[in-house]
């Protein structure tokens, strides 16, 4: 299965990260927004929420059927589209975890970002395919810098 390739704002890109450094060591979350013209998914903005995970932080996140509620209403009140859900992984890589597979929802894009200490390291994201596994999607005009070695 082929997935439409993400163009990531830079600014929003920036807003992902830097919420991601913000919260190290425990995980960031939020949405992102945009279109969808067949041939790309082109993300316009993003929306910082509360991790609602009770108890560690630190390799969890949990949204709230609220914040999805919200969500759903923002992209509908703003003419986007609700295209996904990003989180980081703090000391991890940016590859999904038994925990985000358990949670994904079709058609969403899930961007992880993993966070060092001394800052982002690298970005990728993910799409479920027909198996219900996760399959990488291309990121175009992702800075070298926060790309995987």
């Amino acid at each position: 299965m082929s997935f439409l390739p993400l163009d990531i704002d830079p600014k929003v890109l920036q807003a992902m990260t830097d919420h991601a450094e913000a919260a190290f060591p425990n995980e960031c979350c939020g949405f992102f927004y945009g279109s969808e013209d067949g041939s790309v998914r082109s993300v316009t903005t993003s929306r910082e929420v509360t991790n609602s995970k009770e108890g560690d932080q630190r390799r969890r996140f949990s949204i709230s059927d609220m914040d999805y509620l919200r969500a759903e209403r923002h992209a509908a009140k703003e003419g986007l589209t609700l295209l996904g859900v990003y989180h980081s992984h703090p000391l991890h890589p940016a590859i999904p975890s038994e925990h985000d597979l358990a949670v994904a929802l079709p058609y969403f894009s899930y961007i992880i970002v993993s966070v060092q200490p001394e800052g982002t390291d690298h970005v990728r994201s993910w799409q479920l395919n027909d198996s219900r596994q996760f399959d990488e999607e291309q990121i175009v005009a992702l800075p070298d810098n926060l790309r995987v070695a």
